[in-house]
């Protein structure tokens, strides 16, 4: 790579006076610019030296590739004159030109309290789609499964006590991670979502069963409520709920913080938990429990009035505006809105989740435009990512379908509305609703409720069908002439490619592959790469491979080899085997920006080292601190010399364990 060269066309590309700042991590050029519009996209994209853009957090990042992109950001400081600047300087310089928006901070805060928790609210909504498939009738004849076979019912009722116990107890849930979130102590969070579902409180007793409550007078029994000096405070639980708990849990962190602050530190320890959770708790009771139960039940009943005034047409509608709601990053705000809708059908109260069903077309709406982008462009980058983005897409993560391809060539994404809008007013006509959160794609079939699971997998194909039907014709018509430049540039790279292979083999040689097996790094859950939060990784820009979700702290050489790479901040490796594989490991999401706070380097570059010797270790404590996810990439960066990469493990990941296979 001409690192000068590349330097130079990235400049021009996104112009020399727009440019603000500029940054670089382990893979990309991260810049900051005056007007995003002015970047001349199209060179970029046609660029072979470049991997990919997105924008993010406003700033503009260009994907070279480790290793490479540090020699490029060195020249491109020198041909702007531009002063270097870490990753968090430029988070400060980018976010200054930002206007302060409490709509989308509000939506920055649920996300960060609700993701965590997504986890166990569809292990327990799974749960509970797999008790109803086996208690519904008319799925397998006029009885249900348990009907017919009485030997599974002890099972069944298992299943359903462990369905319900993540909602039942989701208070604890949301205040650990709320807790969290807002700067207070975990435990004191889950302290008061305890408190307000203790055994003594009205749901337990019969509120759940929707008895009344009663009120007998007697010593140590039961009777509704306290008498606190003449005030009557209601003994009410509030399962299932997460408004109350989230503000109680804020006026939690607001006092934990008071009291760290005023009392002496030989005090501290012992009065300011004792002082913190006392008085949130006799507010939470007397105050902010009633007045945000009041204002969750608006909330619900609101939106399932607009569910049912609506009916299919606002479904429609809902379905074309879904995908433009996920490139503002609104429907982070979603889970929140959704675990009120699927709780809410648990008590009986309401119709389950359609959220959920829209997101599902929406979703394969835009897989099935990348598929027809995959048909129609004759570009191979293009091809490679539509391909990979679009399988994403079908899973449920769109943004390296939406930001990649979609929006790229601009139709595909408006296409794909159309497939959205009609799938999502067939499915309100049909009346599909989810009763537990999931993965919203053709997977999704599994969070449905049991007798509509057949309506909903005719929904998703003809969400499939029409947005790619649509893209494919419209492209052929009306955009023929883009994929015709496509393959005309196209051909022109292979002519030069052809020129120049003589004189490359000898340098071809040098660097030869050969097939090999690569170890685990580390210890940790094995998860898809196309799941990881960071469409660079996500969308294979980088390479295929496998992301890890560690639960050690140590980093090991996966192979025999060489290191090419290693970073001063100690969170990235990039190791060559003795066999010709170029291995990325990324640990962590935009960890670049602690800057090598709880990292530990132990190897440098052009070091030997063999497979299993220590790179390096890492905090994961202080990674989450940051409010960033240690969820480590395992990448091989030259997947183009081989013919396959693949995983050959799944589940949980030991060090030295066989995890990737490569074959030339």
């Amino acid at each position: 790579m001409d690192y000068s060269k590349v330097a130079s066309d990235v400049i021009a590309a996104v112009g020399k006076e727009n440019l603000v700042a500029a940054a670089h991590c382990a893979t990309r050029l991260r810049l900051v610019l005056k007007d995003d519009s002015q970047v001349d996209q199209k060179a970029l994209d046609k660029n072979a030296d470049v991997k990919g853009t997105f924008k993010t957090d406003g700033q503009y990042q260009v994907i070279i590739g480790p290793g490479d992109v540090n020699f490029v950001y060195a020249e491109l400081i020198k041909q702007t004159g531009l002063k270097e600047v870490s990753t968090d300087d430029l988070k400060k310089i980018a976010a200054s030109g930002k206007k302060f928006n409490p709509i989308m901070a509000l939506i920055k805060l649920l996300s960060d309290i609700f993701v965590p928790i997504i986890p166990a609210l569809v292990a327990g909504g799974l749960l509970m789609a797999l008790n109803n498939f086996l208690t519904s009738e008319g799925l397998f004849g006029a009885k249900s499964l348990v009907q017919q076979f009485p030997a599974i019912k002890g099972a069944s009722d298992m299943i359903q006590l462990m369905s319900a116990a993540p909602f039942w107890f989701l208070p604890i849930l949301v205040g650990i991670s709320a807790a969290k979130r807002f700067g207070a102590n975990q435990f004191l969070g889950a302290s008061i979502g305890m408190i307000m579902v203790a055994p003594g409180t009205a749901n337990i007793i019969g509120l759940a069963a929707n008895a009344p409550v009663s009120k007998a007078a007697t010593i140590g029994a039961y009777t509704g409520f306290w008498d606190i000096f003449g005030l009557h405070v209601t003994q009410t639980s509030y399962t299932y709920q997460v408004i109350p708990v989230l503000v109680a849990v804020w006026i939690l962190s607001v006092l934990e913080k008071f009291f760290h602050k005023k009392l002496p530190s030989a005090v501290d320890f012992t009065f300011t938990p004792l002082l913190s959770v006392i008085i949130t708790g006799f507010l939470t009771f007397i105050v902010i429990g009633p007045v945000m139960k009041e204002v969750s039940d608006w909330i619900t009943n609101g939106i399932v009035w607009l569910y049912d005034t609506s009916g299919f047409l606002g479904m429609g509608v809902f379905g074309a505006l879904y995908s433009p709601i996920v490139m503002t990053g609104l429907h982070q705000s979603f889970p929140a809105i959704e675990t009120q809708l699927i709780t809410a059908f648990q008590r009986g109260a309401g119709h389950g989740d359609f959220i959920f069903v829209t997101a599902s077309m929406a979703n394969v709406a835009q897989g099935a435009a990348t598929f027809a982008i995959y048909f129609l462009t004759k570009d191979k980058k293009m091809k490679g990512l539509s391909s990979s983005s679009g399988v994403s897409a079908l899973l449920g993560i769109t943004e390296p379908a939406l930001f990649g391809v979609n929006l790229k060539y601009r139709f595909p994404f408006f296409c794909a509305l159309v497939g959205s809008a009609i799938a999502a007013a067939t499915a309100g006509l049909l009346q599909i609703i989810a009763v537990s959160l999931g993965s919203a794609g053709f997977l999704g079939f599994l969070s449905i409720k049991a007798s509509s699971i057949p309506f909903y997998v005719v929904c998703e194909l003809l969400s499939f069908v029409i947005a790619f039907a649509v893209t494919y014709a419209y492209g052929k018509a009306k955009a023929a002439d883009v994929f015709t430049a496509e393959a005309v540039a196209e051909e022109a790279i292979e002519e030069a490619e052809i020129k120049t292979a003589v004189s490359d083999e000898a340098a071809k040689s040098e660097v030869s592959v050969s097939d090999e097996i690569l170890a685990a790094p580390l210890a940790g859950e094995i998860v898809a790469l196309s799941s990881v939060d960071d469409p660079v990784f996500s969308s294979e820009a980088m390479g295929k491979g496998i992301a890890i979700k560690p639960s050690d702290n140590t980093v090991y050489a996966p192979a025999d080899g060489i290191i090419q790479i290693a970073f001063d901040t100690g969170h990235a490796y990039g190791l060559k085997s003795d066999k010709g594989a170029e291995i990325l490991i990324h640990i962590g999401i935009d960890t670049v920006s602690m800057e090598g706070k709880g990292f530990d380097q132990k190897v440098k570059a052009d070091q030997k080292v063999k497979k299993g010797d220590v790179l390096g270790t890492f905090d994961s404590a202080q990674i989450a601190e940051a409010g960033l996810d240690n969820t480590t990439m395992f990448i091989v960066t030259n997947t183009a010399d081989y013919t396959s990469v693949e995983s050959l493990a799944s589940g949980r990941a030991a060090v030295g364990d066989d995890l990737l296979e490569v074959k030339k």
